[in-house]
C-alpha cells in the first residue's frame, strides 16, 4: 500500500517517567520508529540516565524498535535560546515548563521547519514508518518543539496524535 504520511504520530518526554514505565509506554503504544529529536542526545543525572543516546538504542534494540535521530527536527542553539530567555523571565525552569514562549515557536518554525520537505524527511530519516514516536525531554508535549512537530504532520496529513505522559495518562493536543 502507497501510504502518505503516517497513520498517527506518537510523543514522549523522558521527566516525570522511571526506566520501567518509560519504555512501558513506548512498547505499549505500538511504536515502529523511534524518533530522537534532540540536537544533543543526553540527559543530565542518574535519575534520566536511561534516556542517554547509547543506553536508549540498546534498550530500544532489545524490544525491537528502530531507533533514528532525526537532527533536520532539532532546534539549533540560537532557537532554544529564545526559550532560555522567556523561561528566564517568567522565572520557569526547564522541568517544569508547560508551555513554549512565542518567540521560541516562531524562531522553530522560521529556522527549523520552514524549507523542510516534510514528505522527503517522512520518506527517508523517518523511513515511511506508521507510528513514528516523536522523542525529547519534556514532560508536557507543548512545553516542547515535539508539540510543532506533530502539530506539523496533523496540518500535512491530518493524522491523529497520541502524546504520552508519565503515569500511564496519555493526551491529544489542543487545538
Amino acid at each position: 500500500m502507497d501510504r502518505r504520511g503516517p497513520e498517527c504520530v506518537l510523543t514522549i518526554g523522558v521527566y516525570g517517567f522511571d526506566e520501567d514505565s518509560f519504555f512501558d509506554a513506548v512498547q505499549s503504544s505500538g511504536c515502529d520508529l523511534f524518533c530522537d529529536i534532540r540536537a544533543r542526545r543526553g540527559v543530565r543525572g542518574a535519575r534520566y540516565a536511561f534516556a542517554n543516546s547509547r543506553r536508549l538504542q540498546d534498550r530500544l534494540q532489545d524490544l525491537g524498535i528502530a531507533y533514528a535521530h532525526v537532527k533536520e527536527l532539532a532546534p539549533s542553539p540560537e532557537v532554544r535560546r529564545a526559550q532560555h530567555e522567556e523561561d528566564r523571565r517568567r522565572g520557569v525552569g526547564k522541568r517544569v515548563r508547560d508551555e513554549l514562549g512565542t518567540a521560541f515557536i516562531n524562531a522553530y518554525r522560521e529556522r527549523c521547519l520552514d524549507g523542510l520537505d516534510i514528505d522527503r524527511l517522512w520518506a527517508t530519516s523517518m523511513r515511511g514508518a506508521a507510528r513514528p514516536m516523536l522523542f525529547c525531554v519534556e514532560r508536557a508535549a507543548r512545553a516542547c518543539h515535539r508539540s510543532i512537530v506533530s502539530d506539523w504532520f496533523v496540518r500535512r496529513w491530518g493524522v491523529a496524535v497520541r502524546n504520552l505522559e508519565p503515569c500511564g495518562s496519555s493526551s491529544s493536543p489542543g487545538p
